[in-house]
């Protein structure tokens, strides 16, 4: 099994040193997010990691992007751990990947962390943020508009996107 997955791993390290950041290519930061757009789309649910009480905590969470990939949006339940650290510590990081749990995703997945802050979706922009989230989770309307909870929004600083096991990209968005 050792030897299966160190056949699918890259053979050389990349260097990230020297490296000109994506933000900087014009062109690679458009090909990037929109990379980032195809990946998002099929993926129903990512991991939420708060923080509180100066502990880690994850939970699952389903979640939608806007088209520039400036917010990601996602409801919880107001009485949950994770909505108590929300409101301590608005800072937040959210994983998105696209494993199959095989051996080809040492070689194939990739994850995307999003860093960012935690705000209220305002009223201005309920609607909209609605649509968005319900055109892919028709299914959690009920939840969605329980008085019982929270609609948020990521106001996503950066993307880190890993790639081929050790590729590591960074975006500001």
């Amino acid at each position: 099994m050792k030897d299966e997955i160190a056949s699918l791993l890259p053979h050389k390290l990349e260097v990230q040193e020297g490296e000109v950041p994506v933000e900087s290519k014009g062109l690679e930061k458009t090909k990037l997010l929109e990379d980032l757009r195809e990946l998002f789309g099929p993926q129903p649910l990512a991991v939420l990691a708060t923080q509180g009480e100066g502990t880690p905590y994850v939970s699952l969470v389903a979640f939608a992007s806007d088209e520039k990939l400036k917010y990601l949006l996602f409801s919880t339940t107001k009485a949950t751990r994770k909505y108590a650290n929300l409101l301590a510590n608005p800072s937040v990081s959210l994983l998105i990947d696209n494993r199959k749990n095989t051996l080809e995703d040492f070689r194939d997945a990739v994850a995307v962390t999003a860093l960012g802050k935690i705000e209220p979706v305002e009223d201005f922009e309920l609607k909209i943020m609605e649509n968005i989230y319900l055109m892919k989770h028709p299914y959690l309307v009920d939840f969605l508009h329980s008085p019982t909870n929270a609609f948020l929004k990521i106001n996503v600083e950066k993307y880190i996107v890993v790639s081929h096991f050790q590729h590591v990209v960074e975006v500001k968005v």
